[in-house]
């Protein structure tokens, strides 16, 4: 029999006696991987973009504008648009002359909202209802009840008119682009397949006055004529006509709604730093699961290398024992990684983090992705783990199995000290950092501080022993003698432990008060920079300009002006933000009533806002070199190029500036087309509260306006910055989790280790709770240190992003360091417990005389 089938045969054989240590192997890699496997679904998401369109199904081709900037210096980089970029008429004839186009229609569209007793049914606010006869062609929309509109005419999508409980000649009240108007049904379309939101069809005419884009198309679909291919067509439009996007298949439903393409970022974003702690997570867990249950094995393992066992023999066999319950674990991932994956995605739906319409993503690709990446991962620690006790002389095996030494290898204790120098570094380089982005920058520091605990865990368990044990003595009693001495003597076993609570720990007070205090900072800076004592919000979608000028001259108002918000660059000279787009605000010029920018002006006047101009921050005019007076080119949020003039400058928040400019300009370039929110300062000596009331009065017959105070404006931007705050929520979840999870496997390996000495205590004379409350005195150890080591770590993330944002204490509810503190403990114990009890099920005789584990 050869030598290598005699290996495999023992390793197989050990499983069977060592079902706890390969259960927690198990369970760890099992989790690992399918967290993993999760992560390249959602990375593959982010590429693909896949979502089946549902209003524009019908046309097997969809042109719209240029959907992404491509980056100047960058060859290939594109950054998808904030807003949706149109169509000129030139651009429409020509794609309608390409040979093979049957037929091009041009689609617009607007906000309209249904009214219900003069309040506007709920709608999500990113979606417009409003759309032209011609269209309905789109979404293979068929007449059942009626005839097509004309003036003062809609047609109503099914769904809607069901629900409603419309009917074709009646009457129904839409909010059109913030109006209160009435309109006959002339009909009642029925699409060709599920559409979701609602659709009203105005004739063509009426639908070109309703749009905010005059002279303009948003998009448009393209029938091919009989016996053209899709594909060749589209491929003649993008050549033929350039500055176009052009989309088939599921892609066109990047086309028709606007947060598929948005949502990539974040999407990879999530992907690749959930991706990434999870490698770290993973890798720190595993080999500690592997090396705590190979440090169980040493007598073992010794016992071998001195019956004739070579070095190569015995780390083969570990290597086969721990490669076996992989690949088993590895394949059992595959399956949780598909239902984690989906169950991560949805999560990040209901967050908002990605849009409804997007499809998950999870092909072969992201399955062997993790698979590999897991074998990889086990085999790395099960190489290391079986190294070092296939070297150990059989002498010094059977000493170090009896009373392990808790002193790491001077190449272990070097690389800790290379990440603890990284983890400080990260922290001083935070410090330096605009606040925006260094979350980005001191994130890493969490990890490298958790590594760095994870390679000297069992010298610092020795060192707490050694240097607190006569304080905990004192305090525990008699059983906290025999608890210090075993959390010394059994230092490595309890390292394995206090890995994975350290690392929890860290990653949920790093991850949850770096985001509070970046966010508190961030709401703060946007805030601090408009001032209005009364904010009218519109819940129709818009406010037209009839409506605003009613605003405005209301008695008491001081001044008004529309706020928009979008994103841009500064394209000439180049801002060099690259995938970061500028923050764009558009409000009114300065009046005679004042302005509602609270930001101070440093040079220039607020009042020149007017036409083709701009007010830039005073920390990017200086960054780019850019004066007063200066003409600089400017690429909108919807793709469009501005050259407009700097007539001011302003002394922004370094990290959370916005480039300023008037409402009409910015407001023209946004996918609505007309501002939502309103800003009013009042009249000198009027009272901000009686304001709030007379606009309330006079604004009463507006479908769905709200009027408040300044908190509505706080509120608005809030919900924005919450979408950013979750992913980093939801990345502490997950990794605290399966930090949670490792936890439990390994306290409860290291106890489940312990039988036969619990069996030598009783039948010495101690009790059963004796030895329970040894236990807990031995879990509380570990859960102290490493709640203390986590903290510790946390701090190097936390402190350098409150400095950055002008803090010293971070911000954040206490509630979630109380929760952290009592989810250690509650890790802890419980399972302590548990396992006791179950090495305790035996009589003492029995105990001392059980085989393996």
């Amino acid at each position: 029999m050869s030598s290598r089938r005699v290996v495999t045969e023992l390793a197989l054989a050990s499983l069977r006696y060592r079902a706890a240590a390969s259960l927690a192997s198990f369970v760890a890699i099992l989790i690992g991987c399918g967290l993993l496997i999760a992560c390249a679904g959602l990375f593959e998401t982010a590429i693909v973009l896949q979502a089946q369109p549902q209003r524009l199904a019908a046309a097997p081709i969809v042109v719209g504008g240029s959907s992404a900037f491509k980056l100047p210096d960058e060859e290939s980089e594109v950054v998808p648009y904030a807003e949706r970029a149109g169509l000129p008429a030139d651009q429409i004839t020509k794609i309608g002359a390409v040979q093979g186009v049957q037929r091009a229609v041009p689609d617009v569209s607007f906000p309209a909202v249904l009214l219900r007793d003069g309040a506007p049914q709920a709608v999500d606010s990113s979606v417009l209802s409003g759309h032209g006869w011609d269209s309905a062609a789109l979404g293979g929309y068929a007449l059942r009840e009626g005839d097509q509109p004309n003036s003062g005419q809609v047609v109503v999508d099914s769904a809607t008119a069901a629900t409603a409980g419309i009917k074709a000649g009646g009457k129904v009240d839409l909010a059109v682009d913030g109006r209160k108007e009435s309109f006959t049904v002339s009909g009642i379309a029925e699409p060709g397949q599920t559409v979701r939101a609602p659709a009203f069809f105005f004739s063509t005419s009426e639908a070109r006055e309703f749009s905010p884009r005059q002279g303009r198309s948003d998009l448009v679909g393209v029938f091919p004529a009989e016996g053209v291919d899709a594909g060749e067509l589209a491929a003649r439009i993008a050549e033929q006509v350039p500055g176009v996007s052009v989309l088939t298949g599921d892609d066109r439903g990047a086309a028709e709604f606007l947060g598929v393409d948005n949502s990539r970022l974040p999407l990879i974003l999530l992907a690749a730093v959930f991706g990434g702690m999870v490698l770290v997570v993973m890798a720190l867990v595993v080999s500690a699961t592997i090396s705590l249950g190979v440090q169980q094995r040493k007598q073992e393992l010794a016992l071998l290398r001195a019956t004739g066992a070579t070095p190569r023999q015995v780390h083969r066999m570990v290597l086969a024992e721990t490669m076996a319950v992989g690949a088993v674990a590895a394949l059992c991932g595959v399956v949780l990684g598909s239902l984690l994956g989906h169950q991560i995605f949805d999560t990040s739906v209901s967050l908002g983090i990605a849009p409804d319409e997007l499809v998950f993503q999870q092909s072969v690709i992201a399955f062997g992705a993790g698979v590999i990446a897991t074998l990889l991962i086990v085999f790395a620690a099960a190489w290391i783990a079986a190294l070092a006790a296939s070297r150990a002389r059989p002498i010094q095996a059977l000493a170090e199995a009896a009373i392990p030494s808790a002193r790491v290898h001077p190449l272990r204790r070097t690389a800790a000290g290379v990440c603890a120098v990284a983890t400080v570094l990260l922290a001083a380089t935070t410090m330096f950092m605009p606040a925006d982005i260094a979350s980005a920058i001191g994130g890493p520091a969490v990890l490298t501080g958790a590594i760095a605990v994870a390679l000297i865990g069992p010298e610092i368990l020795a060192f707490v022993a050694d240097r607190f044990g006569p304080h905990i003595r004192r305090v525990g009693g008699r059983d906290a003698a025999l608890a210090v001495i075993n959390s010394r003597v059994r230092a490595v076993a309890f390292a394995a432990a206090l890995t994975p609570i350290t690392l929890a720990t860290a990653v949920a007070l790093g991850n949850v008060y770096s985001e509070t205090t970046a966010q508190k900072a961030q709401v703060a800076a946007y805030v601090d920079q408009l001032t209005a004592d009364v904010v009218v919000s519109a819940g129709s979608g818009a406010i037209p300009r009839d409506e605003f000028e009613r605003i405005r001259s209301t008695p008491g108002v001081g001044t008004a002006s529309p706020l928009i918000t979008s994103s841009g660059w500064i394209e000439q000279p180049y801002d060099g933000n690259g995938s970061d787009p500028l923050r764009l605000m558009g409000v009114a010029a300065e009046d005679q009533g004042g302005t509602v920018l609270g930001t101070e002006v440093t040079e220039g006047s607020l009042k020149d806002l007017k036409g083709d101009s701009v007010a830039l921050p005073q920390d990017v005019a200086d960054d780019l070199e850019i004066k007063l007076k200066d003409k600089i080119t400017m690429r909108l949020g919807d793709g469009a190029q501005a050259q407009v003039t700097v007539v001011a400058l302003l002394d922004s928040p370094s990290s959370y500036a916005s480039m300023v400019l008037p409402a009409e300009l910015l407001a023209a370039h946004t996918t609505a087309g007309l501002p939502s929110q309103v800003l009013v300062k009042a009249a000198e000596g009027q009272d901000a509260s009686d304001l709030v009331s007379a606009l309330s009065d006079r604004l009463g017959d507006w479908p769905g306006v709200s009027v408040g105070d300044n908190d509505a404006l706080l509120a608005s931007f809030q919900a924005g910055a919450d979408v950013e705050a979750m992913i980093n929520y939801l990345l502490a979840v997950l990794a605290i989790a399966y930090a949670a999870i490792a936890a439990v496997n390994t306290l409860a390996v290291a106890v489940l280790a312990r039988r036969r000495e619990f069996g030598a205590q009783r039948l010495a004379g101690a009790d059963r709770g004796q030895v329970r409350r040894m236990l807990f005195i031995e879990g509380g150890i570990v859960a102290v240190v490493g709640l203390v080591l986590g903290i510790g770590i946390s701090l190097f993330t936390v402190l350098p992003m409150a400095i950055t944002t002008g803090e010293i204490i971070p911000s954040g509810p206490v509630w979630v360091f109380l929760a952290v503190v009592l989810a250690v403990f509650l890790i802890v114990w419980p399972v302590t417990a548990l396992a006791a009890r179950l090495a305790m099920r035996h009589s003492p005789i029995e105990a001392i005389t059980l085989p393996g584990q």
